[in-house]
C-alpha cells in the first residue's frame, strides 16, 4: 500500500500536536488578592467546655480571594500564589473565567534547597569551591545528575563527584528559580480562552487549621429584694488561624452551630513541604547510617526581633486591632464595652447563626483575633437552686437538722423582656462581682449554644446557704403502697437574706407522680419531673406532699 506524502504530513502533524500543545501552553500568575472573605467554622467535634487546640486547631474556614488574571489565546495554566497552606484543593472553585476550569492541581513543594535541586535535575549549575593551595575560590560549570534525597552528584566535564564530600567549603549557584517553585503555597488550574483578555476571578476553597469560640464577661450587680439582680454581659468572638498565611482587610464571618461533616479535611489538606538538604557522605558516620545531622554543630537560629510575635508560645491575642497579652485578658477587671458599630452582627443561615464583622479585619497568620458581638447592661438574673429528691428514702424524725447541699445555677431567660434576646454561641463565661476592692472573679462557667427564647441555666456547683431533704413518712414505702398515694415531706432551708427559687428534681417522669402544695405544680423540664417552689429569705420551706408510682410502672415491672 502506498502512503501519499500528504497523508504522511497529516500523520506527522497529528502525532506532534499533543507535544506542540504542551509547549504552547502559557503559564500565567494571577495577581495578589485584592479582596478576601473568610468564614470560620468551629471544630465540629469540640463539645461544651472543650477548648480550642492552639497547636492544632481542627476547625476550618471557607476562603474567597478576588484576583485579576490576564490570559493569552488558547489553553493556559493559571497559578494562584499565596493560598492557605491548609487548602483542601478538591473543594476549590474558580469563577469568572470564560472557559471554566479544565484541570486543577496543588503544588506539593515549596521553594527549598531540596526542591530547587530536584527541579534542576539534568540542568547546568555553578559550583564554587575554596582552593586551599591558592587561597582563592574557584567556580566551574556542572550538571545535576541526582535528586536531593540522600546526596547530590554533579557531572563536571567527564567526571562525577558528590557535593560536600571533599571536606572543602563549597556552594551551588543556580541560574534561576523554576516558575513552579515559590516560597508560598501555589494552586494552579488549566483553562482555555478563545480570545484572551483580562478577567477578575474569584477563587473559593475550604482550608484546614482554623477555629473559633465565644468568650463572655459577666458583671453581676447587687441583689434586689425579690431575689433578682442585674447582670452586664460583654461577648467576644475569638478567631484562631494556625496557617502561615495572613488575610489582610478580610470580610470576616463565623458560623455558630454544628454542621454534619463526613470528609476528613485534615487528611485532604496536606500542606506543601519545604524540604532541606541532608547530604550523606563516606567515611563520616557509616555507609549504612549516613551522616548524623548533629555532627555539623549547626548553631541555633537567632531569636526573633523585639516586638515580633513568636506564635502561640508568646500567647498574644489581638483585641480590636490592639495587641494585649492573654494574662491581661484573664485579669479580674472586665473588658470595656465597645460601640455597637464595631460589633459583629447576627444573621440567620438555615438553622445556624452567622456573625458578620461590619468592618474589614486582618486574620493574622499563627494568631488570634477577638471581635465584640454582644453587649447588654442589665439582664434580669437570679440564682436557681436544685435539690435531688428520692421519695423511696425514709424521712426520719430529726432529719430536718441534717439537710443536704443543693446545687446552684445562674438563671435567666434569653428574651428581650429579660434584657437579652440574642443568640448565645457556645463558649465560656467569666463572671465578676463587685466588692469593696473592685470586681472579683467568682466563677468560670461553660455555656452551650442558646437560641433566643430559651431559659439559660449555668451550673456553679454546691451551695453553702441552701440545703434540702425529702423522703416518705410512715412505715409504708411508696412501692409497697402500690398505686395509692404515700405521704412525703419536703424541707428546704434558705440562709440568704432574699427569697430564692428551688427546683426539686424527681428524675425520669415515668418513675413518680407527685402532688405538691396548692401553689406548686409538677412539670416535665429537660426530660425530668420537677417541682419549683419559693423559699423566703432566712426562712424554711417545710411541706407535706403526696407521691406514688404511676400505674404503668407496675405493668412494666
Amino acid at each position: 500500500m502506498r502512503i501519499l506524502p500528504a497523508t504522511l504530513a497529516f500523520l506527522a502533524t497529528l502525532l506532534a500536536s499533543p507535544a506542540a500543545a504542551q509547549e504552547e501552553r502559557a503559564r500565567v500568575f494571577a495577581s495578589e488578592a485584592s479582596n478576601y472573605a473568610v468564614t470560620v467554622y468551629r471544630d465540629p467535634n469540640r463539645s461544651v467546655g472543650g477548648e480550642m487546640d492552639q497547636n492544632n486547631p481542627r476547625g476550618y474556614a471557607m476562603i474567597s480571594e478576588t484576583r485579576t488574571v490576564t490570559l493569552p489565546r488558547g489553553r493556559s495554566t493559571i497559578l494562584f500564589e499565596g493560598v492557605s497552606e491548609g487548602m483542601v484543593a478538591v473543594t476549590a472553585i474558580v469563577s469568572g473565567l470564560p472557559g471554566g476550569t479544565i484541570e486543577k492541581n496543588r503544588n506539593a513543594d515549596l521553594l527549598s534547597p531540596a526542591a530547587l535541586v530536584d527541579r534542576t535535575l539534568g540542568n547546568r549549575v555553578t559550583i564554587t569551591r575554596f582552593n586551599p593551595g591558592t587561597g582563592k575560590s574557584e567556580s566551574r560549570d556542572a550538571i545535576v545528575r541526582t535528586r536531593a534525597d540522600g546526596g547530590i552528584v554533579l557531572q563536571t566535564g567527564d567526571t562525577f563527584e558528590a557535593v560536600r564530600c571533599s571536606g572543602l567549603s563549597e556552594k551551588l549557584t543556580f541560574d534561576g528559580v523554576p516558575p513552579e517553585l515559590s516560597a508560598r503555597p501555589i494552586f494552579n488550574i488549566d483553562t482555555y480562552s478563545e480570545t484572551g483578555g483580562t478577567y477578575e476571578v474569584v477563587l473559593t476553597y475550604l482550608s484546614w487549621g482554623f477555629d473559633w469560640e465565644a468568650n463572655y464577661v459577666a458583671q453581676l450587680g447587687n441583689g434586689r429584694r425579690d431575689g433578682t439582680f442585674p447582670m452586664g454581659l460583654t461577648s467576644w468572638l475569638t478567631v484562631l488561624n494556625d496557617n502561615g498565611q495572613s488575610f489582610p482587610d478580610a470580610n470576616l464571618m463565623v458560623v455558630a452551630g454544628k454542621i454534619a461533616i463526613q470528609t476528613d479535611f485534615e487528611e485532604l489538606a496536606e500542606s506543601p513541604r519545604a524540604r532541606g538538604l541532608r547530604l550523606n557522605c563516606y567515611p563520616i558516620g557509616s555507609t549504612a547510617r549516613g551522616t548524623p545531622v548533629s555532627s555539623y554543630n549547626v548553631p541555633p537560629p537567632p531569636p526573633p526581633p523585639a516586638g515580633i510575635s513568636q506564635g502561640f508560645n508568646d500567647d498574644v491575642i489581638v483585641v480590636t486591632a490592639s495587641k494585649v497579652r492573654r494574662d491581661s485578658f484573664a485579669s479580674v477587671s472586665p473588658l470595656s464595652v465597645v460601640s455597637e458599630e464595631a460589633m459583629a452582627r447576627e444573621e440567620n443561615l438555615a438553622d445556624l447563626k452567622l456573625y458578620r464583622v461590619p468592618r474589614p479585619v486582618t486574620v493574622s497568620s499563627k494568631g488570634m483575633k477577638q471581635i465584640a458581638f454582644l453587649s447588654r447592661e442589665a439582664i434580669r438574673t437570679r440564682w436557681l437552686y436544685e435539690a435531688r429528691c428520692e421519695p423511696d428514702d425514709e424521712f426520719y424524725p430529726g432529719d430536718e437538722e441534717d439537710l443536704e447541699e443543693t446545687t446552684i445555677r445562674l438563671f435567666t431567660e434569653n428574651t428581650v423582656d429579660f434584657g437579652l434576646g440574642a443568640s448565645l454561641p457556645m463558649g465560656k463565661v467569666n463572671a465578676f462581682e463587685n466588692t469593696t476592692l473592685g470586681p472579683q472573679l467568682v466563677a468560670e462557667l461553660e455555656l452551650r449554644d442558646y437560641p433566643v427564647g430559651q431559659e439559660v441555666e449555668l451550673p456553679l456547683g454546691d451551695s453553702a446557704k441552701v440545703f434540702a431533704l425529702c423522703g416518705y413518712e410512715g412505715e409504708t414505702e411508696p412501692d409497697d403502697n402500690g398505686a395509692r398515694w404515700t405521704k412525703m415531706r419536703m424541707v428546704i432551708s434558705n440562709a440568704n437574706e432574699t427569697p430564692i427559687r428551688v427546683r426539686i428534681n424527681f428524675g425520669f417522669p415515668g418513675e413518680w407522680e407527685v402532688r405538691p402544695g396548692r401553689t406548686e405544680d409538677a412539670v416535665v423540664k429537660n426530660g425530668d419531673l420537677v417541682v419549683e417552689v419559693e423559699v423566703p429569705g432566712n426562712g424554711t420551706y417545710d411541706r407535706k406532699w403526696r407521691v406514688r408510682r404511676p400505674p404503668i410502672y407496675f405493668a412494666d415491672h
